[in-house]
């Protein structure tokens, strides 16, 4: 096929390739997906050094340019060197990858590319990319992600500069991707006549994926035994969490609740560590003194937190900011007993498919209390429902027949 009929599209604001985490995962899987697709060509930035930099020495198939480029899944990788500058850096990242994409298309006379920007960090610098891509016959479209600028762990002025942020990423985009019906709606509610020349936002919606294939452990294996050894866990004999050790995840509630049921099942936290978070939490509710409480640490191998959501009773999801939750979607493609926090976001991913809380006092405990008189065939009705869910609206190959939809129209 003539170079000109290819589609190249560069991919910038995910760290790397495969590592667990949203934007990664969502790379990786449509790389995957399209690898043999002549019709589309992508470019991906990726962290060259500092938190979760790119180490493509962990995956199979690559091919290295030099030291700073490689290829994988017939996509070109470039990393980007990132100062050690605190908050600051992502938004030197995002720059960066912009100004080598535009340095890309130029010296290697690409036509029509598109520019696919994930999170809302750079809106300061956007009009000045917006024009530039468009002078080079570009498009720029953009993932929001989800409310940023809500999430607790920002001081005020760093949220408003997120909203402010936001708000002019929005204003230089060709096509906003939303990957949440509810995170669609508020960019029309927030933006309409606000673009430039009074325009309103061009958006699609198009959902976060999810794996269905069961893990490749079996119940068995040495791994995972050794792993439920350590953590002093079985199977079915543990709720789980998984998630950032943030605020607007709401462990706070759901440790408080959990310690009020009566549940003789453990609670099993597989998050970040923070250890100023963890100590104001034990400060207020002493978790410490309940043995059924156990904070387990990361799992970054996929088939091993695969395995260990298979085999959970239930799983607990507290987010109450973003869109679709890329650890929701997991939960529902492989654990029975899903428990939501009752929000926009969760319902419509989840519908009838899992049950629902609210933070009032007791409510979730008495959902537990519920969950543990629950039969067998009740158990299993409710997991053939959430796969439902997933099959149906959010498997990956769904998903990236949606992106390669939108990357290839003209």
């Amino acid at each position: 096929m003539a170079e000109k009929e290819v589609q190249h599209v560069y991919c910038v604001g995910s760290k790397s390739l495969g590592a667990y985490g949203g934007y990664e995962t969502f790379m990786y899987k449509l790389t995957e997906y399209h690898q043999n697709n002549e019709n589309i060509k992508y470019h991906i930035a990726c962290k060259a050094n500092g938190n979760g930099c790119m180490d493509e020495t962990k995956l199979d198939g690559v091919k290295k340019i030099n030291d700073h480029e490689f290829e994988f899944h017939n996509a070109h990788c470039f990393k980007i060197d990132v100062p050690q500058i605190g908050a600051a850096q992502a938004i030197y990242y995002d720059v960066v990858s912009l100004e080598k994409c535009c340095e890309h298309i130029q010296k290697n006379h690409i036509q029509h590319p598109i520019i696919y920007i994930m999170a809302c960090r750079i809106g300061p610098f956007m009009k000045f990319f917006y024009h530039k891509i468009h002078k080079l016959g570009g498009k720029v479209f953009l993932n929001p992600d989800g409310h940023e600028w809500m999430r607790a762990k920002w001081s005020k002025p760093i949220r408003k500069y997120w909203k402010v942020s936001e708000k002019m990423m929005v204003k230089y985009s060709d096509l906003v991707v939303c990957d949440s019906v509810n995170i669609e709606k508020y960019i029309h509610q927030c933006y309409d006549g606000k673009g430039i020349k009074g325009k309103s936002p061009q958006t699609t919606y198009i959902a976060y994926g999810a794996d269905l294939e069961p893990s490749k452990l079996s119940d068995d294996d040495t791994q995972l035994l050794n792993w439920y050894n350590e953590k002093g866990l079985s199977k079915e004999n543990y709720y789980l969490v998984v998630g950032r050790f943030v605020p607007e995840n709401n462990f706070e509630t759901i440790i408080r609740e959990f310690m009020s049921s009566d549940t003789h099942k453990n609670l099993a936290i597989i998050t970040t560590r923070d250890d100023n978070f963890l100590a104001n939490l034990n400060e207020k509710l002493n978790f410490t003194s309940d043995d059924r409480i156990k904070f387990v640490g990361t799992v970054y191998d996929k088939e091993l937190l695969k395995k260990i959501r298979e085999n959970a009773y239930g799983y607990f999801h507290g987010h109450e900011v973003g869109g679709t939750n890329p650890s929701l979607l997991e939960s529902l493609g492989a654990t029975k007993l899903n428990l939501l926090l009752d929000v926009g976001f969760n319902r419509e991913v989840a519908r009838d498919a899992a049950f629902y809380w609210t933070k009032g006092k007791n409510n979730l405990s008495d959902l537990i209390n519920m969950m543990e008189c629950l039969s067998n065939s009740k158990i299993d009705e409710m997991g053939k429902k959430a796969r439902k869910r997933i099959e149906e609206s959010y498997s990956w190959k769904y998903i990236c027949d949606e992106y390669l939809e939108i990357f290839t129209r003209r």
